[in-house]
């Protein structure tokens, strides 16, 4: 039977559970916070109340910081990694196609599943062109049709929301979903975008280490990359993101992140009124 092959990450969700990796380490510093938290509260606001996957590594940082401050939460089971970030160069090989297929399946994403789902599921990533995201929604579409699941039910469960360096407002500006011709075959609501300053949209697409090494099509099927990492980089790293998910668990991340929860136009909905309340208890 073939098993999901991902990339080795450390648990974050305590301390204790890394061991002794982070010992003798200073509290490591934790570049742009406040606009960090702007970012995750609008990835949060946006995701229609329902099951974030993180595409890539660009966004762990958001994903980090969320999973601290969403730990004792309803919504604490939502988060998930999606080790998946391909610009598909040559067409894929039927070989590819079950791999990526058994390792969408290892995350709960199966056709099936979609189909029978109560909540959304909402791709998360840093975009630049949206080749990411078309390819993903093409293995998906292609799977659907291959299981013979209704299309009509499923795109009503499927969400993209793409976080994008911010440019100047005007009817002329460029927005990666209107020229991508896949979200026409989804509701308008299913494409959302969320838009930061470009020198953090780098430090996180292109500057912040990250804890899992990259994992191109020709590791999808290398164990190796299930091999946890203890490089430098590597646990520079893991400081880090466990840093992020320390402050995102305290009083003052919470607040600032519900704040900015509270003014995006998605506070009307009752499940993200909840979820305020949620953060602010604690």
């Amino acid at each position: 039977m073939t098993v999901p092959n991902r990339p080795f990450r450390w648990d974050l969700t305590g301390r204790d559970r890394l061991g002794g990796l982070l010992d003798g380490r200073p509290e490591d510093e934790l570049p742009y916070l406040p606009e960090l938290i702007e970012c995750a509260a609008e990835v949060l606001a946006r995701s229609a109340g329902g099951d974030l996957y993180f595409a890539g590594r660009s966004a762990d940082g958001v994903h980090d910081l969320l999973s601290g401050a969403l730990a004792r939460t309803s919504h604490r089971d939502r988060l998930h990694l999606l080790p998946f970030s391909c610009r598909f160069e040559e067409p894929l090989q039927a070989a590819e196609v079950r791999r990526l297929r058994v390792d969408l399946e290892g995350l709960g994403i199966t056709p099936y599943g979609l189909a029978r789902r109560r909540r959304p599921v909402v791709f998360a990533d840093l975009v630049y062109g949206g080749a990411t995201f078309a390819n993903l929604y093409g293995l998906l579409r292609d799977w659907i049709g291959d299981e013979r699941e209704n299309w009509d039910v499923i795109r009503l469960k499927l969400r993209f929301l793409g976080i994008t360096s911010r440019r100047k407002s005007s009817p002329n500006t460029w927005r990666w979903w209107q020229e991508a011709s896949w979200t026409g075959d989804l509701p308008r609501r299913a494409v959302a975008g969320v838009s930061v300053e470009p020198w953090l949209w780098s430090y996180l697409g292109n500057e912040q280490h990250k804890i899992t090494p990259s994992f191109p099509r020709a590791l999808w099927s290398d164990e190796a990359a299930a091999v946890p990492r203890r490089d430098e980089e590597a646990l520079s790293a893991l400081a880090r993101a466990a840093g992020l998910v320390e402050r995102g668990r305290g009083r003052k991340a919470r607040e600032a992140l519900a704040r900015r929860v509270a003014a995006e136009p998605a506070f009307a909905e009752p499940w993200l009124r909840s979820l305020v309340l949620e953060l602010r208890r604690g």
